[in-house]
């Protein structure tokens, strides 16, 4: 749901598709930041022998804007390219795989790395290896020793992956899209009084399917502009981040003798920045244009994020429930709280040592206060659980994204730009009721971050009887 299947065209087209997108300063390394897109949603991990990769067609690129002028002043462009070794063979693997250069695997990927910045093309690596999709114990025996072939620090500083992984994401896809429903509150919901007698469990839709990753670990000079200093309230500390994939305009479809061709310029097909934008606020008839454009169009859609459909919705979803938002909601004010969080980014002022605005431009992007330190004991509420260096400052892997955005949309982040409005008390206890305690594959403490890919042998699990 962040973005999976977020708009009617990219739905048709999966290899382009950005489901996720992470930013956040490496607690590691906190002198680097760590950007994590990914693409490819909803695999299931038996999927083969065709098993799932990148696109040779597609352009897949990450966006820093340093100057909140909502275009990008840094891109790190990856472009595909797949060899298949063995042409008489319709296995993916003819045996175990266990290293990147095994003569077993068929179908391997590789791919150039290039950065962009102050409109100059630099090429940073040619033909970097993708580590195989987990096929299972038999072909894919030690899988995290090829995920580390498949990760280079390159000499320019970068540290870079490109490859699968477990989907990290969290999200009660079956609930929320059916009338909205929200299983720890579902007895309360209009439709549901009858029907439920008490609280549901919630359901990780999204556990134990894989996605395709890109992710760099960059040095924090080389996506922030040059200032004097970079504290926590200096703007030059403030970097926006965002994900694209593009495909040629032009697509000729081969005949039994010639393959298929594509030719003239790339156009963008998908963009990410802030999950569950463009899935929760850009309407339907609008969500493929939405995708086409640069951030700095944003404007555009700024009325439906100063008065979001869902904010509408809950209090008739569940009478009584949210009597404040429901006044708050006939009153027409536009949410300047929900343009900041989304548009802007949050002013210096409004949260006690935290801000990470941009600017003026409206522009739907991940910003990121580098300045702000990472947190030795996360808060996955990120700043609304009092933790400044989670979401929606930038977003680390574990980051309730889903809750957050609920409780905001409902109403509980009103008092920062209104201090007269109160909260109602569901506001602060709605959530789809998961965790990334409900994510079987564990995160990683440190780059790539993301677990290591559910393999096809064990998932889905054998019913057992």
């Amino acid at each position: 749901m962040s973005s999976h299947r977020e708009a009617p065209e990219i739905a048709k087209d999966p290899v382009a598709d950005s489901s996720d997108l992470y930013a956040f300063v490496t607690p590691s390394q906190p002198d680097t930041v760590t950007l994590i897109a990914n693409y490819v949603p909803l695999q299931l991990p038996s999927g083969g022998p065709n098993f799932f990769e990148f696109g040779d067609d597609v352009r897949y690129e990450i966006h820093i804007d340093n100057d909140g002028d909502g275009n990008p002043d840094v891109t790190y462009r990856f472009e595909f390219t797949t060899e298949i070794t063995n042409q008489n063979s319709f296995l993916y693997n003819t045996g175990p795989i266990e290293s990147l250069e095994s003569k077993n695997w068929n179908r391997r990927q590789f791919y150039r790395l290039t950065r962009i910045a102050d409109g100059r093309a630099r090429v940073l690596a040619h033909k970097l290896p993708c580590p195989p999709c987990n096929v299972g114990p038999l072909s894919t025996p030690k899988y995290q020793n090829l995920v580390r072939q498949a990760t280079f620090k390159l000499s320019t500083g970068e540290k870079v992956f490109a490859g699968q992984r477990a989907d990290g994401f969290f999200v009660d896809l079956g609930a929320v899209f059916d009338l909205g429903t929200l299983r720890p509150f579902q007895q309360l919901h209009v439709a549901g009084k009858k029907l439920f007698q008490a609280e549901g469990e919630p359901v990780n839709a999204l556990d134990r399917l894989n996605v395709h990753s890109i992710a760099v670990q960059v040095p924090l000079n080389q996506v922030r502009r040059k200032a004097a200093r970079y504290g926590v309230a200096d703007r030059a500390s403030t970097i926006g981040v965002w994900t694209t994939a593009s495909r040629q305009q032009v697509r000729v479809l081969g005949d039994r003798v010639s393959a298929d061709t594509a030719a003239g310029p790339f156009t963008q097909v998908s963009r990410l920045g802030n999950p569950l934008f463009n899935e929760v606020i850009v309407p339907m008839s609008r969500k493929d244009v939405w995708n086409t454009l640069p951030p700095s169009e944003d404007k555009r859609f700024a009325g439906f994020v100063e008065r979001p459909e869902l904010a509408a919705l809950l209090p008739t979803l569940y009478p009584g429930v949210f009597p404040n938002l429901d006044a708050l909601n006939k009153s027409k004010k536009p949410r300047a709280d929900l343009v900041a969080i989304l548009l802007t980014g949050v002013p210096a002022g409004l949260i006690d040592g935290f801000a990470n605005t941009t600017g003026d431009v409206q522009a739907d992007m991940l910003r990121l206060n580098t300045a702000i330190r990472p947190s030795r004991t996360p808060d996955r509420f990120g700043v609304l659980g009092g933790d400044l260096a989670g979401f929606p400052n930038g977003r680390r892997v574990a980051d309730d994204v889903v809750t957050i955005a609920l409780r905001a949309i409902a109403g509980l982040t009103v008092p920062l730009v209104d201090k007269t409005f109160r909260p109602d008390a569901a506001a602060a206890a709605v959530t789809p009721g998961l965790s990334a305690a409900d994510v079987t594959a564990p995160f990683l403490a440190d780059f790539p971050f993301l677990g290591t890919p559910y393999d096809g042998f064990g998932n889905p699990q054998a019913k057992k009887s």
